[in-house]
């Protein structure tokens, strides 16, 4: 058949309309393929989003125990810097024990992470599910790490508000170092200015020169607690030092007075010294011999003990004039033990003469004394008691015998009337030692 003109051939419309239908079955096969990896792909994607979900959640725990293990590490090295206490010790090294635990627990998360590449277009249902339960897992032991470290830093909190308050402490206590350091320098200008040297003061200030450039250095250099204690030590010496030259002026005229004092007492000395050969020549004139042997060297001691006591003035007064403050003062108390001591010679020789003359015209005053402290002891060795402690009997019956015995040594034509009154007086010395413990004992049976 001949197409007409202008339209197409018959057949080729058939054919046209024939295509999709020989289409079809190649079409078919082609979807078939690509429709199964679709549906496969599905099951992928749900999978690799669960997984990516997971590396996410894993990624904020690993970050957050990151921050908090760096956040713990400032509060620890703060411990550290401050305190060495065992408690602080077992902190620092608790914190390094939880480093190597939060070390390996990354380790493993970083290498689920890489192990899988969630991004891959060919990326398995098997191996996104095997990649959530790991990377699942690694947030698991991240979690359970960062509560051990949330535990950790909670029993840190005494030994950190401590290490805090001492870092609060420091840059006012190097301030107040460096304010005491200038005040002593101030202190020690104004003594001069009063024709006072203090060197002494001046060479330990001028010790503490290293430790106030110590200071400035800073604790970065030395350390928290170094730079604590040099700042608290430094103001103190800084301090007495301050204080020191602040007394020089009233301790000058303090030695001064000191000075002119005995000097006066060594001349009243001399004079009372030349007193006692009068007394000892009535000594010897009225009474046995036993009565001022003991007395004989007085004079002569007495007369070398002034001499003595009045080069320590002359070596003191140099002192006082080269301004050797301690060495003034030395001296000065050097004289006074040597004039304390001849006093109490030349006093003991006119009180042995008064008490010689007392008992040698009432001798029956000193019994009775005696006497009397020796039943006031019995009286209270018997209270409430009907026979007396073994103790307390044998001393008190001594005391009676030694008595009775000193009693008799004033017998005779020259009794030893210092005999008596040395015995009696030891006598009552050993009735209140009895009396002394019984009170005691008794005191403490009653508390």
């Amino acid at each position: 058949m001949r197409a007409r003109p202008g339209r197409p051939p018959r057949w080729d419309t058939l054919t046209l309309l024939a295509l999709p239908l020989l289409a079809a079955p190649a079409l078919a096969a082609a979807f078939a393929g690509g429709g199964t990896r679709r549906w496969f792909g599905g099951r992928a994607e749900t999978h690799r989003a669960e997984a990516q979900a997971a590396k996410d959640a894993a990624a904020t725990a690993f970050y957050e125990l990151d921050t908090a293990q760096r956040d713990l590490r400032i509060s620890v090295e703060t411990i550290a810097a401050v305190d060495d206490s065992p408690a602080a010790r077992r902190a620092v090294s608790g914190f390094e024990a939880l480093g190597r635990r939060i070390d390996e627990v990354s380790r493993q998360y970083i290498e689920a992470v890489d192990a899988h590449d969630l991004d891959r277009d060919d990326l398995e249902a098997a191996t996104a599910a095997r990649a959530r339960a790991e990377l699942t897992t690694a947030k698991g032991e991240l979690d359970r790490v960062r509560a051990e470290l949330d535990r950790f830093a909670g029993s840190l909190g005494p030994l950190l508000d401590d290490a805090e308050t001492r870092l609060a402490r420091l840059a006012p206590a190097v301030e107040r170092a460096r304010q005491s350091l200038l005040a002593a320098s101030d202190a020690l200008d104004a003594v001069r200015e009063r024709g006072l040297r203090a060197d002494g003061p001046a060479a330990r200030l001028a010790a503490l020169s290293p430790e106030l450039t110590r200071l400035n250095q800073g604790a970065g250099q030395h350390g928290v607690r170094a730079t604590l204690e040099r700042a608290e030590r430094v103001q103190r010496e800084a301090g007495a030092i301050r204080a020191e030259a602040e007394r020089l002026p009233e301790l000058a005229a303090e030695l001064d007075h000191r000075l002119v004092s005995l000097r006066t007492r060594a001349q009243a000395l001399t004079t009372r010294a030349e007193q006692v050969q009068p007394v000892l020549s009535e000594l010897r004139r009225r009474f046995a011999a036993a009565c001022w042997q003991d007395l004989q060297q007085v004079p002569g001691q007495a007369a070398r003990s002034v001499r003595q006591a009045e080069l320590k003035l002359r070596e003191a007064q140099a002192a006082r004039d080269a301004q050797r403050w301690p060495d003034t003062t030395s001296l000065l108390s050097t004289a006074r033990a040597l004039l304390n001591t001849t006093d109490e010679a030349v006093s003991a020789a006119a009180d042995r003469l008064a008490r010689l003359n007392a008992v040698q015209k009432d001798p029956q005053a000193e019994i009775e004394r005696t006497r009397f402290a020796i039943r006031d002891a019995q009286r209270l060795a018997m209270a409430g008691r009907t026979t007396p402690d073994p103790r307390d009997a044998g001393p008190l019956d001594d005391a009676v015998a030694r008595l009775e015995r000193a009693i008799g040594t004033l017998e005779g034509r020259h009794p030893d009337y210092w005999h008596f009154l040395t015995e009696t007086e030891e006598v009552r010395q050993a009735v209140a030692r009895v009396v002394a413990r019984i009170r005691e004992e008794r005191g403490a049976g009653h508390s």
